[in-house]
């Protein structure tokens, strides 16, 4: 039997530890310069130096005054992730999961997040990977192979990395090809619920010293952890004789899972020290399995409708036996077949090195075509003559085009001074369209003039277009060889033209449904009735002010100011049912952008390393103010005489976040390497005053995705044993209850994360050098339900996805 789990509050004795081993940190002396690796694979000495690129010039971690975690390809290969959203658990205050009904990431720092999946919402969490800013979050759950390092940057970092980073960056950084040996591994995993991954990579020098290429590519599929096997009924109130007596019966069947492909090649040319260039090919094959959901609209809760219609939650206590998906097949919609994205994207890297710096180009275009299906009520009701009926079943239909260039400089004086600058282009081109089967629609009586809602689409279509540009500026001047001055600024222009149509049957605008396809109607060159066109266009600063000290040879401190901004977006998600009819004015005015988000955030800390580097510990603090906050809730509304809701955004509020972070890496004795993760956030609104009518503050609900405590211990041990090793590896996560999705219409049908503590860990015998392993891999080992996201549909239904329970598999994997 299982419910959604949690735990109670963390001690704060937790904090008082992270502080007492930092003032034992402070009070040490470092003696030994690294972590060495004896003849039989034992690790002896020290920790090893962190190199990151958080200033777009490579820096030690501990002398670098940003607060950044990073996740190197060793501890990502003992966490034997899924997904980049996995390893958030290494960093502090960084939460990850995916947005219910998508395989999409939704990613949240130090007060906010991404928590929609609506095609023209800027997250606050930026991706880039080798430096090219992934524009969408549906391809943001990055695999994590062939990896060398992930740099996590936290709080605003609008200066070097630009718009929509209020909240943070995610940099990956991947391999590059070697141009001195033929070098490849090769991986392949298998595990609970038919989980069966293989990857591989080889390096292959064309001309010695001077070319090489490196092609990587995997394969990952799964049953699903799901069960088909929603059951409740029969559907009452106002239902026509179709829907009259329909059940809920699901067939037991695996739901979810997964089917993905991707690749990629590198080709590395370095004719010279001075000059070196690498072209790179990625691609996705995501043919997954339409993502399982599970209704959990609260049984007894009158204010939502479908317990009224008797198509509320299912019954039953296994959670992951209650999914429901109708797998319904048309000419819109197609869930046998599943979710799809595809991607493709060509990039280039050129750096060319002079005696007074580096020229770094990076140039790429990224194409991506999704055609997503789901059943997002997670109910499939069976009318009594068997047939699989449609309460809101929908795909949709993205086509996206992105074209970037940075151009940047980052000098190298011999003086106190130096400075990186450089010019950033962007141009993304969508065009959206969905296909929904409303069949809700008839539980209250509503028929179409072509027939039942169950058997009319309703289609929504827009389409955007968006430049943006930036110039910035990042300079350092060392006061004294002990106290450095950083100041940065970054100018963006950004124009964005949308186009859009509200919700409408085909028949509407004079169209035959059965001669188009679900992309047709947003050319809207060919069918322009009843769209509208919208504008806007921003010019913002964005800066960085930073003084740091080098106390000692070991503890670094520093103290930042930074101003980052998130750039407003249209929605896609309001006219639903032709909600404002033949008034365009009205829909135009619900559709218009948001303005910018603002984030001014004040950060200390400090970076400590003690005992010959046996010990590490960050400390940092931190405040930030958020100001003309896009806001997203579920607002109730009436089209067309039937209750709705529409996912509404604005510009209303603003809130503020402090907190703590603390990270300790330590290797007490040769072999044992422990770590621990701190993350503490006190997060309210200041002030919350939407344009909708509400009967209670809005402000007294928490900031969303924002768990007030987040920790993580881990330790991994190495047994030596002659040509062999064993590596015994482990972690304990907590994140703390959160908002998910907020409700206008009552404080009560607010949706939550609950608290949840997961288990992990793997044990490992590999030959000392790692030229080949064997892995057994043990995950979620308490068999915890917890939940990954949850929205409420308010005021009809709410859903959401869980986390996989408990979980084994075996990996083996050789290098050479």
């Amino acid at each position: 039997m299982h419910g959604i789990n949690g735990t109670g509050p963390v001690s704060r004795s937790a904090l008082a530890i992270a502080l007492a081993l930092g003032a034992m940190a402070q009070a040490a002396h470092a003696t030994e310069d690294a972590a060495t690796t004896s003849a039989d694979g034992a690790r002896t000495g020290g920790l090893a130096e962190i190199v990151v690129t958080a200033t777009r010039r490579e820096s030690n971690l501990q002398k670098t005054p940003i607060a950044v975690s990073a996740v190197d390809s060793s501890r990502i290969a003992q966490a034997a992730p899924r997904n980049i959203a996995d390893i958030a658990k290494f960093v502090p205050n960084f939460s990850a999961a995916e947005l219910p009904g998508f395989h999409a990431a939704s990613y949240a720092m130090r007060g906010t997040g991404a928590n929609n999946i609506i095609v023209y919402y800027e997250a606050p969490v930026a991706v880039l990977v080798d430096d090219f800013v992934m524009p969408t979050i549906q391809s943001q759950l990055l695999d994590t192979f062939d990896i060398a390092q992930v740099e996590v940057l936290r709080g605003p970092q609008g200066t070097l990395f630009g718009k929509n980073t209020t909240g943070g960056a995610v940099s990956v950084r991947t391999i590059k090809p070697d141009l001195t040996k033929v070098s490849g591994k090769a991986e392949a995993s298998y595990g609970k619920f038919e989980t069966f991954d293989a990857k591989a990579a080889i390096n292959l020098p064309i001309i010695s010293d001077q070319l090489a290429l490196r092609v990587v590519g995997g394969y990952r599929s799964s049953q699903g952890y799901m069960r088909n096997g929603f059951n409740y009924g029969p559907v009452v109130a106002f239902a026509p004789t179709k829907w009259a007596g329909a059940t809920g019966s699901g067939d037991g069947r695996a739901i979810g899972g997964e089917r993905i492909a991707s690749g990629r090649a590198k080709l590395l040319w370095k004719p010279s020290e001075t000059f070196s260039t690498e072209l790179q090919y990625q691609l996705l094959r995501d043919n997954s399995p339409v993502p399982a959901s599970v209704n959990l609209t609260p049984k007894g809760n009158a204010s939502y409708l479908f317990n009224l219609l008797g198509v509320g939650a299912s019954t039953g206590n296994d959670l992951y036996k209650l999914g429901g998906i109708t797998n319904r097949i048309d000419r819109f919609i197609d869930q046998k077949h599943g979710s799809k994205v595809s991607l493709d994207g060509v990039y280039s890297n050129t750096d060319i090195k002079l005696d007074v710096g580096t020229i770094t180009n990076v140039i790429g275009f990224q194409s991506e075509r999704d055609r997503l299906s789901n059943s997002y009520t997670g109910i499939a009701p069976v009318a009594p003559d068997g047939d699989v009926l449609s309460l809101f079943d929908a795909q949709r239909a993205t086509n996206r085009k992105t074209f970037q260039e940075e151009l940047r400089f980052a000098s190298a004086f011999d003086g106190p001074f130096n400075f990186v600058a450089g010019g950033f282009y962007q141009h993304d081109s969508v065009d959206f369209c969905s296909a929904a089967y409303v069949g809700v629609n008839e539980l209250f009586g509503a028929t179409t003039p072509w027939g039942s809602y169950n058997d009319v689409p309703l289609f929504q279509c827009s389409r955007q277009r968006q430049n943006s540009e930036a110039l910035f500026t990042e300079a350092t001047y060392k006061i004294t060889p002990e106290l450095t001055l950083v100041g940065g600024f970054r100018y963006t222009w950004e124009d964005k033209a949308w186009q859009g149509r509200q919700q409408v049957a085909a028949q509407q605008i004079g169209i035959d449904p059965e001669t188009i396809s679900i992309m047709s109607l947003s050319d809207f060159s060919k069918y322009p009735q009843g769209v509208i066109s919208l504008k806007t266009k921003v010019h913002e600063p964005t800066w960085r002010l930073s003084l740091s000290y080098q106390a000692t040879p070991d503890v670094f401190a520093y103290f930042t100011y930074s101003r980052g901004f998130k750039s407003g977006g249209f929605n896609d998600n309001i006219g639903s049912n032709n909600q404002f009819g033949d008034d365009l004015d009205a829909y135009a005015a619900a559709a218009a952008a948001t303005r910018p988000e603002y984030a001014d955030s004040f950060e200390a800390g400090i970076k400590t390393e003690a005992f010959g580097r046996r010990l590490r510990f960050n400390l940092t603090g931190f405040y930030v103010k958020y100001r003309d906050l896009q806001r997203q809730v579920q607002v109730p509304v009436v089209a067309n005489g039937v209750p709705a809701q529409i996912t509404a955004f604005f510009n209303a509020a603003s809130s503020r976040v402090y907190g703590i972070e603390g990270e300790i890496q330590a290797r007490p004795i040769d072999n044992l390497t422990l770590n621990a993760v701190l993350g503490y956030q006190n997060g309210r609104y200041q002030n919350y005053t939407p344009p909708y009518p509400a009967g209670y503050d809005l402000s007294l609900s928490p900031l969303d995705r924002t768990p007030e405590w987040q920790w993580t211990l881990g330790a991994n041990y190495v047994i030596p044993l002659g040509e062999h090793k064993v590596v015994l590896d482990g972690d304990v996560n907590y994140v703390g209850r959160n908002l998910y999705t907020q409700s206008i219409s009552s404080l009560a049908n607010n949706t939550y994360l609950p608290a949840r503590t997961l288990f992990n860990a793997s044990i490992t015998l590999a030959e000392k050098d790692d030229r080949y392993f064997v892995r057994v891999i043990g995950q979620n080992l308490t068999n915890k339900t917890y939940l990954q996201g949850v929205q409420s549909v308010d005021p009809l239904w709410v859903f959401g996805l869980l986390g996989r329970p408990r979980w084994f598999g075996a990996q083996v994997g050789v290098k050479w």
